[in-house]
């Protein structure tokens, strides 16, 4: 994982890393606060030899002391020793038990012999130790073979008595609280990376550039109340979602299309924004003075008219099989240079008709009379409607819902627009957190008080202001009709002209 990644990481389940250092330091707490204290107290025994008075009997003295020491160490917790403590002290214990709390031990090339005692009690720790010294003391001699007079060559000193201890060596309670806090902190951090490592969903533009091998194209912020109003762009142009949209347009006159702009724009599963995303982008695009053409291309659940507020009984599915002229069900919307081609009835062989050469020679004569022509579509993995249209256009736009769409689902999205050769033009990221370590916007720009304004007619700039859906389709009824009759000319003199034909 990369820096930023793991940064990203710690942000995103900065809770779950708090929560495991939490626990792990109450459960070492709760582990301290249970334990019974235990005292430790130490005696120190001097090792040394009898025989000897020149300093080389003294030196050979030494090495043999050194020599034999390590076995004192071991003779310190055998029955030997300690069955005379058990007796002298009344410890209700056997030798076995109290070796277990019992430990000897001997600094490298030094004859001093450390003898160390744990117990509940500071007093009877003190004392067990201070016996042992001295039992081992009796034994050693008894146990080393005696000298030609008789007496041991081995004389064992107490040089330290043991004290009873002021604190506890056991719990170690900084010690103790210090391995819960790191061994919870780590705990977490490896949960925060096998959470990510396992998360199967396509949270940010990168992850969705890997799978798509697609540029992005724009990002839409998100917004709780996008359901009330689907169509920001005009409903509140000054609202981060609409500038979303604008950022969506100005980076679609980026995209090199080989001179066409006729877009289907998708998902891999319904409910991820497209149709939302195709009218407010259409409407971003009149805004900017384009000619837009707007095609309800989804046969199965259209949706166009009804976010519209038109009259969608009659449209595509009607000029396809040559009940209806375009121009007699392509309206126009708002006040702006946008033209609508509702879906019209739902037919029961959509994928034929959207295949079909009808389709193919009205999406021709839609890009020579409009700036952009935008093909709303159903979803590619329920259907193929979208991936057949895909062939006849200038490329697709896949929306891709931030933190909902599974790498598996676009896989096999961006898998169905390629296998039939069609062109992934780039994605947006929909539903786009505006907060957290997922967010893709950063409050410049939003938090600044920054206004939307219509161009300038007439030496003033004019605000825009919200509409109502129903003043909406008034505006577009009032809308001029010459020009659509124009347009719908226009239209059918090209279908007549071969040298118009592309």
């Amino acid at each position: 994982m990369e820096i930023s990644e793991i940064i990203r990481t710690l942000r995103k389940n900065w809770l779950v890393i708090v929560v495991l250092t939490f626990i792990g330091l109450g459960a070492s707490t709760g582990y301290t606060l249970t334990r019974t204290p235990v005292y430790e107290s130490t005696s120190t025994v001097f090792v040394s030899t009898q025989a000897g008075s020149t300093a080389a009997e003294l030196q050979q003295g030494s090495s043999f002391t050194q020599a034999r020491i390590n076995t004192y160490v071991g003779l310190v917790t055998t029955p030997a020793v300690l069955e005379p403590v058990i007796s002298e002290l009344g410890l209700a214990v056997d030798a076995e038990s109290l070796a277990s709390r019992v430990k000897a031990a001997a600094a490298l090339n030094s004859t001093l012999l450390t003898i160390s005692v744990s117990d509940p009690d500071p007093a009877r720790a003190a004392s067990i130790a201070n016996a042992v010294a001295a039992s081992l003391a009796t034994t050693v001699p008894e146990l080393e073979p005696a000298a030609t007079d008789g007496s041991s060559p081995v004389r064992l000193t107490k040089v330290r008595d043991a004290q009873p201890a002021v604190t506890p060596s056991s719990p170690n309670i900084p010690f103790n609280l210090a391995l819960g806090l790191i061994g919870g902190l780590a705990l977490g951090i490896g949960a925060a990376v096998l959470r990510t490592r396992l998360d199967n969903r396509v949270r940010t533009p990168r992850d969705a550039e890997q799978i798509t091998k697609a540029p992005s194209i724009g990002a839409i912020a998100f917004d709780a109340k996008a359901k009330d109003r689907p169509l920001i762009v005009h409903a509140d142009p000054l609202s981060p979602r609409a500038e979303s949209f604008r950022v969506l347009r100005t980076n679609l006159q980026f995209l090199d299309m080989g001179g066409r702009a006729s877009f289907v724009i998708t998902s891999s599963i319904p409910g991820e924004g497209k149709s939302t995303t195709t009218i407010n982008l259409a409407i971003a695009l009149a805004d900017a003075g384009k000619r837009v053409a707007l095609v309800d291309t989804d046969l199965r659940k259209p949706k166009v008219a009804e976010y519209l507020s038109i009259e969608g009984g009659a449209g595509l599915t009607d000029v396809l099989i040559g009940r209806a002229q375009i121009n007699e069900v392509m309206l126009p919307w708002g006040g702006r240079s946008l033209y609508v081609l509702p879906a019209g009835k739902i037919p029961p062989n959509p994928s034929e008709l959207l295949g079909s050469r009808q389709m193919s020679g009205l999406l021709e004569m839609l890009e020579r009379e409009f700036d952009v022509v935008l093909c709303d579509a159903p979803p590619l993995l329920p259907v193929t409607d979208a991936a057949i249209l895909a062939r006849a256009t200038s490329g697709a736009m896949m929306v891709v819902s931030a933190g909902r769409t599974t790498r598996h689902q676009l896989t096999l999205a961006t898998t169905a627009l390629t296998t039939v050769g069609a062109k992934v033009a780039g994605f947006v990221m929909s539903m786009v957190p505006t907060r957290g370590p997922d967010s893709y916007y950063t409050s410049y720009g939003y938090g600044y008080g920054y206004s939307y304004t219509e161009p300038v007619k007439n030496g003033r700039s004019q605000r825009k202001t919200r509409q109502a859906p129903g003043q909406a389709k008034a505006s577009a009824n009032s809308t001029d009709s010459a020009t659509l009759d124009e347009l719908g000319l226009n239209l059918r003199r090209a279908s007549r002209d071969p040298s118009r034909e592309s």
